[in-house]
């Protein structure tokens, strides 16, 4: 199974330039949600930008620090680039650049992936049918303008 999780967005869809969510807590009801969804998964799939902002902010976490840090850490973590040369954190494979197959024997290999940020990958992942569940944290604010997970004009489609 392949769990898109912790994807943040506006009422209007917006997904980038998440500093606007801190002006809402990671509350309890949050922190069960994605807890619940790391707890289903034993593989994480990271494209590289959310890898390099994901890596140097985890990778010295503790569980006294944050409670998501040993999920983060431990778990088996997969990067889909085709300009990452070296992975540092922990349990990190690089894939190399995308390709649907490769997606698929993970999926076949694992138990589920967890994925988080990433919306390039998500996108393509979504465009291949290989996303089982997609878990949406929408927050109450209008942007008006920014990257959408669901661009504009993008065609209908269902998971």
């Amino acid at each position: 199974m392949t769990d898109i999780a912790v994807r943040h967005r506006s009422l209007d869809g917006v997904i980038e330039a998440r500093a606007w969510t801190a002006d809402y807590p990671f509350g309890e009801e949050m922190l069960e949600a994605t807890g619940a969804l790391a707890a289903s998964s034993d593989a994480i799939l990271l494209g590289r930008n959310t890898y390099e902002m994901f890596a140097p902010a985890w990778s010295t976490r503790t569980a006294e620090d944050d409670p998501g840090a040993p999920f983060f850490n431990e778990t088996a973590k997969y990067v889909v680039s085709s300009t990452l040369e070296k992975a540092d954190w922990n349990n990190t494979t690089i894939l190399g650049p995308y390709d649907p197959e490769a997606v698929r024997e993970l999926k076949t290999n694992t138990r589920g992936i967890y994925v988080s940020g990433s919306a390039t990958l998500v996108r393509a992942l979504l465009a291949d049918g290989l996303v089982d569940e997609l878990h949406l944290f929408m927050y109450p604010r209008t942007l008006g303008k920014g990257q959408r997970l669901f661009p504009e004009g993008a065609g209908r489609s269902c998971l």
